[in-house]
């Protein structure tokens, strides 16, 4: 019964702010190492498992989610209407045209994604602390680590967010109370347990997790402070909540507590890290765990959003031709198109090496998609531009040589056949203010191949885990914080680390990318695209690195309010009060 208030309580509560809280018993993925579904779970473990599964319900691995918000909203990549597809009413063009209205229902559905990630939180949290749960104490601070995880979301794009304050629903402001979930965070690193201790992983918000977090915090706390100054420069150097330190210095504090901990390595191969095969990998700090075998599939778009309908790692699965990344992008890398980072061939077990230039005539059909009768097709990994190639249909199945092979061949737009499948890194829209293709326009663009396509399940499901802190991205992370104190060895050392840890693939000589010799702020700048390109970063990178209000393709100059989405008109008609429109919308 009293199980029963909290949940009630909370729930009453919660809605009363206008979120959207969905009951935990029908989330019972294997997220904590349990299975959910068996009655003898405790209710700590069942709400704790909700409060993780809002990461991957959409909202960090969806093209809806973070997707839309974080690279869409910038230079790495823009989904746009493609002749009859992905028109949507304009919804998906305005966050690379910087249209988007309280009206936008992607918006919204964030918004209340976030929303719901605090509920859950909050559920666990008092569902747990009013039990005699063995690990109550670890517990409850996983729960309070992911609400200020979802609360900082919602400040980084809203600027407002939700919190409960007693009994009192009260709305969070960035500038104001980024120092209280800086804070709360620390505070909670005591009960945290270390990546693998008490069988924790990478899944699990540990001590780790935590030194991530904070160093994303500290590193963007002076654009919180100061985010809507169209002549601020920010000042990343101000005094920190611990005295006698600056916030470069806790990034660098909490970033180097991950490169010296022992417990990660750099992979040579980068995208190892993006692979089906990638839990659990050197690099992996804190992920979203996604599964096929659960209650609910994870998600394929990082993946599949990128790859056109004619690409088919199986004769059952294909792409749906919807992102591409801007020339700005692509351009950015003109002259290190040898860094490993790039791109990377896919070489099959029999030795042949799938080139995708017109040389190849057949790969071998030695792979097969799990729990099914299909060959499956590897492409390469990495930014793809120019014509592609690969395996095409003949009768439902691909075809093949007279020894079995996977026939290699130039393709073609499924929707405009007309049309070769030449990814052009340049866009060139009839209407440069809009990212408008005609039919027989609709394969421009160069694609990301980051993150690889998993064919299991049909086109929709993945068991890549998504990173959310990876030690590549607290390398860089480290390398700003050194390069903003003035401290450019020591900046261009960490840089020259992921440069030369990673290797070209085999047919290369293995050999590791180039050190630089010298490091300035646009190195600096195209250096965290090339580490953490598609990896729903780059639009608090751009603001920090004073890029997010210029012009380029398709997107005009705007002005800092932009920099913040609007609060969503359905938000404000449930709650006006506690709500406050953002400036300028």
């Amino acid at each position: 019964m009293k199980t029963n208030n909290i949940f009630k309580k909370t729930t009453a509560a919660l809605m009363a702010a206008g979120m959207f809280f969905s009951s935990c018993t029908d989330l019972n993925e294997d997220v904590l190492d349990e299975v959910l579904i068996d009655n003898s779970v405790t209710n700590p473990e069942r709400t704790l498992a909700a409060a993780y599964d809002r990461l991957g319900d959409g909202t960090f691995v969806d093209n809806s989610g973070m997707i839309a918000m974080q690279e869409y909203t910038s230079d790495i990549a823009l989904l746009p209407t493609r002749g009859s597809d992905w028109g949507d009413g304009g919804k998906w063009r305005a966050f690379h045209e910087f249209t988007w209205s309280p009206y936008n229902e992607v918006v919204l559905n964030n918004w209340n994604r976030l929303n719901n990630g605090i509920a859950r939180s909050i559920t666990a949290i008092e569902t747990t602390e009013k039990s005699d749960f063995a690990d109550k104490a670890l517990f409850v601070a996983e729960a309070k680590a992911l609400k200020a995880f979802y609360t900082y979301t919602m400040l980084d794009l809203f600027n407002q967010a939700p919190a409960m304050e007693g009994d009192e629903i009260v709305a969070l402001n960035g500038a104001d109370d980024i120092d209280k979930l800086i804070k709360e965070v620390e505070s909670l690193v005591p009960d945290l347990a270390s990546l693998g201790e008490k069988s924790t992983h990478s899944g699990r918000f540990t001590k780790e997790a935590a030194y991530g977090f904070l160093a994303q915090m500290y590193l963007n706390r002076a654009v919180f402070k100061d985010r809507f100054n169209a002549a601020s420069q920010f000042n990343f150097n101000e005094n920190s909540l611990t005295t006698g330190k600056s916030d470069m210095d806790m990034v660098i504090e909490y970033t180097s507590k991950l490169i010296d901990s022992g417990k990660f390595n750099l992979a040579s191969n980068f995208f190892e890290n993006f692979s089906i095969n990638n839990s659990g990998g050197s690099e992996m700090i804190f992920t979203v765990v996604q599964q096929i075998d659960g209650a609910r599939s994870g998600d394929n778009d990082l993946g599949y959003v990128n790859m056109a309908r004619n690409q088919r790692p199986s004769p059952a699965n294909r792409g749906t031709n919807a992102t591409c990344t801007t020339p700005e992008f692509f351009h950015s890398w003109d002259g290190n198109h040898d860094d490993p980072r790039f791109s990377r061939k896919y070489q099959y077990r029999d030795g042949t090496w799938f080139m995708n230039d017109g040389t190849d005539i057949s790969v071998p059909a030695e792979d097969v998609v799990p729990n099914t009768s299909d060959v499956w097709f590897h492409f390469n990994s990495g930014i793809l531009f120019g014509q592609q190639y690969g395996p095409v249909l003949e009768k439902g199945n691909f075809m093949m040589t007279d020894e079995g092979r996977i026939k290699v061949l130039p393709l073609v737009m499924e929707k405009s056949s007309g049309t070769p499948m030449d990814f052009t890194p340049e866009l060139n829209f009839d209407n440069p203010s809009e990212s408008v293709f005609a039919q027989n326009q609709i394969n421009r663009g160069a694609r990301i191949f980051k993150f690889e396509h998993d064919p299991m399940n049909g086109n929709g499901s993945s068991r890549v885990d998504v990173p959310i802190y990876r030690l590549g991205g607290i390398y860089i992370m480290r390398a700003e914080a050194y390069f903003r104190k003035g401290d450019e060895v020591n900046a261009l050392a960490d840089v020259n680390m992921l440069r030369t840890s990673r290797t070209r693939e085999a047919l290369y000589g293995s050999v590791p990318g180039e050190a630089l010799t010298t490091l300035d702020e646009a190195q600096l700048y195209k250096e965290l695209g090339f580490e953490l390109y598609w990896e729903m970063q780059r639009r608090p990178q751009m603001i920090r690195f004073g890029k997010f209000d210029e012009a380029y393709t398709a997107k005009p100059k705007t002005q800092p309010f932009r920099r913040v989405f609007c609060i969503p008109q359905a938000t404000l008609d449930v709650n006006g009060t506690l709500f406050k429109q953002n400036n300028g919308y």
